[in-house]
């Protein structure tokens, strides 16, 4: 049910009420108010009000569409979340008008270089060069934006990005962290025009880093490569190029030595699926296509991670104030948890030593995360669901000034510094090393460093929150599509990826979710387990597994507030 309040919402649907406009509050939060009306305020469109807090009638900022049309709900519900979808006026210009300082840097121009991104990507904040030097023996360059060099602290891009602290990725739009001067232009390491960049060069033998050196440079990209690209000329079906083609094979087996050595160390390896979205030219919903981990996203990723790691590790041992992403071990008693669901689901777990000690807990949960792969993979459904109960056993990473580890990685140190473009503690840790190697910046202070890790631990979680709404929205419009085009009284086989008392959640058809809620379970009364992993039916002895295969209807579908109410049309024998 909507939540209403007291507070005028935000974005409202106009609605003609006798001889006045109201508007009713879109996303269910606040009370009705009476509009002023303007030209473009028209009954069945959406507006985003101005704040007025002396009552009377409210004026309109903005129209921005209709609420049948995906991109305009999607960017409504962005702007009610308290995005800006815009930079102050002052901060764009102090951005086109950035000169980065004259500094030292190594010229690398001449250094075969490529980025790998996603089709749609638009900016790159990182580019690769790499180079076998005999067997099990290379040299890797890592060269991330230098995005310090045009944000300059206390500045008013630098207090600009320090609010927002995160990009927000929703479907067909972002809000960026920095504004497209600095994030699309300037910072963007495009092919074959010269960029300033911070460059990790690492000397691989086998997975161990055998020495690692931390330098401003100047780059131009040879290439921009995408990873659909990329997966063809690794399957043979595409040829690559001269200048990279020897790099990029290169990058590729030494990410393969360091992706051993990750899953030697119990590093917890999690598959994950994410949609992308595509719209038509009005800003309807034409199509999702899930996005699955392949082998150019391991390359990056493991890189990344390589120069991740040098970077925490330097300014660990020179005890440089930054920030570090964390990721604590997880408490005992979750772990505990965790193997008590599996096993009332018949899943194999490992032993567990008594008492189990805190370092103990880690290993646990990855050899847990293995068991529910081998699970997935003989029994053919549950990944979604038992993934997320090995997930939500673990604490949340975050960032923090004390370095405390990250046990999903299996790393003692480790930072967030290959991304600056979009999340602002990379642009702290890229400053901190900077200043430990002779870059010509400052020291992030100290004292500041609790309170920034506060504050962009907690956007994070606000950018995360609002990227799974908008997921949510986009799917049930596709949905609407599906169900007119194909009928209402369509069946879809799904999976329970979800239990709570009221019912289960159900990933159906083109990876749509919905609530079968238990009030709809016709001659049974349904009640959850202790372990949260099945709906007993109290008189008949139904269970509703975790991961088990079902048959459901659509009954209602709330596209705008991301919601889908089911009906259960059977559960099939196992």
């Amino acid at each position: 049910m909507p939540v209403l309040t007291d507070a005028p919402p935000r974005v409202v649907v106009l609605e003609q009420r006798g001889r006045f406009l109201v508007g009713e509050a879109f996303f269910g939060r606040g009370r009705r108010v009476t509009i002023e009306r303007s030209r473009d305020a028209r009954p069945g469109r959406l507006a985003l009000l101005h704040p007025n807090p002396k009552g009377g009638r409210h004026k309109i900022a903005r129209v921005l569409g209709r609420p049948d049309v995906a991109r305009d709900v999607i960017e409504a519900l962005m702007l009610d979340r308290g995005l800006r979808r815009s930079f102050p006026a002052g901060v764009e210009r102090a951005a086109r008008d950035a000169r980065p300082p004259e500094v030292a840097r190594h010229d690398l121009t001449q250094l075969p270089t490529f980025t790998i991104d996603p089709v749609t990507a638009r900016d790159f904040d990182d580019a690769i060069s790499c180079e076998a030097l005999g067997d099990e023996h290379w040299r890797v360059w890592v060269h991330i934006a230098d995005v310090s060099a045009y944000v300059r602290p206390g500045a008013a891009v630098d207090r600009e990005a320090y609010r927002r602290s995160t990009s927000v990725y929703v479907p067909g739009a972002v809000e960026p962290m920095l504004p497209e001067a600095l994030s699309n232009d300037a910072c963007s390491l495009r092919p074959d025009v010269d960029r300033l960049a911070v460059t990790v060069e690492l000397e691989l033998r086998g997975a161990q880093t055998a020495k690692a050196s931390f330098y401003r440079s100047l780059i131009r990209s040879d290439e921009r490569l995408d990873y659909d690209r990329v997966d063809r000329i690794f399957a043979g079906s595409e040829d690559a190029q001269e200048p990279w083609a020897e790099p990029l094979a290169a990058a590729r087996a030494a990410a393969a030595a360091l992706q051993a050595r990750r899953e030697s160390r119990g590093a917890l390896a999690v598959e994950s699926v994410e949609p992308e979205f595509a719209f038509d030219r009005r800003g309807h919903l034409v199509e999702a296509v899930a996005s699955v981990q392949t082998e150019s996203h391991r390359l990056i990723e493991h890189l990344m991670i390589a120069a991740n790691e040098a970077v925490a590790t330097v300014l660990d041992e020179r005890s440089i104030p930054t920030l570090y992403r964390v990721h604590e071990r997880p408490e005992t008693q979750a772990v505990l948890r965790l193997v008590d669901q599996l096993a009332s689901l018949d899943i194999a777990t490992p032993p567990v030593p008594e008492p189990l000690a805190p370092s103990q807990a880690a290993e646990i949960v990855a050899q847990c995360a293995v068991f529910v792969d081998q699970h997935v993979r003989r029994t053919g459904h549950g990944r979604q669901a038992l993934t997320s109960l090995v997930l939500r056993s673990l604490k949340q990473a975050r960032y923090s000034p004390a370095n405390l580890g990250h046990a999903g990685l299996q790393s003692p140190r480790y930072c967030h510094f290959t991304s600056p473009i979009r999340r602002y503690p990379d642009l702290i840790c890229h400053r901190a090393l900077l200043s430990s190697v002779g870059g010509g910046e400052d020291a992030p202070r100290a004292g500041a460093l609790d309170e920034a890790a506060e504050w962009t631990s907690a956007r994070e979680r606000d950018a995360m929150v609002i990227e799974r709404d908008a997921d949510d929205v986009a799917r049930c419009f596709l949905l609407e599509r599906d169900m007119y085009e194909g009928g209402w009284d369509t069946v879809y086989d799904g999976e329970v990826t979800g239990l709570i008392g009221a019912g289960a959640f159900v990933t159906f058809g083109n990876n749509y979710q919905g609530l079968l809620p238990v009030r709809r379970l016709r001659g049974d009364w349904w009640e959850l387990n202790e372990q949260g992993t099945m709906l007993l039916g109290t008189r008949t002895g139904g269970v509703i597994r975790l991961g088990d295969p079902v048959t459901v209807a659509v009954r209602q579908v709330d596209a705008p507030r991301g919601r889908v109410d089911l009906d259960l049309v059977g559960i099939p024998e196992s």
